[in-house]
């Protein structure tokens, strides 16, 4: 269930503010992300709506592994994912909170490992953890020759 390293992504801006995602899996389809109005059309979900779906589907698939070491039930858990958005002191939108409810179907709540991966699935999500703790993000913007146009601290 690791994936140690590095892995790159690429997005490819299409119109206004909708930008097609390229997955570094050949097997993965892209995915389009949009804004909602007024700036775009929704015409897929935006970052703060990945973010709250990277983090619940982590938590499943964190879950699922550990109850499921070996065949995992198929339908046996449904998960929701609430993002509270939030301004900060100079008005701008932020996550401020997310909360996660996984609903685990009588399969998995009759395991007998259930009890014990209770109190260690979300420690091995590897998003839900990061997100706890910040994430150290570098930013740099350059121009088409490669030149460093800004670069965050």
């Amino acid at each position: 269930m690791s994936e140690e390293g590095r892995f790159t992504i690429h997005l490819e801006h299409l119109e206004d503010y909708e930008f097609k995602v390229k997955f570094d899996w050949g097997s993965a389809d892209d995915v389009l992300m949009d804004e909602p109005a007024p700036l775009g059309r929704r015409a897929g979900p935006n970052a703060s709506r990945m973010l709250a779906a990277a983090a619940a589907n982590c938590l499943s698939a964190s879950l699922m592994f550990c109850v499921s070491k070996s065949e995992v039930p198929p339908q046996s858990m449904k998960t929701s994912a609430i993002c509270k958005l939030v301004r900060n002191e100079k008005g701008r939108l932020r996550v401020g909170g997310m909360e996660v409810k996984l609903s685990v179907a009588a399969g998995i709540e009759q395991s007998a490992r259930l009890k014990r991966c209770l109190t260690l699935f979300e420690d091995f999500c590897v998003v839900s953890a990061s997100i706890r703790q910040g994430i150290p993000l570098a930013v740099t913007v350059e121009n088409e020759a490669g030149e460093v146009l800004h670069q965050s601290d």
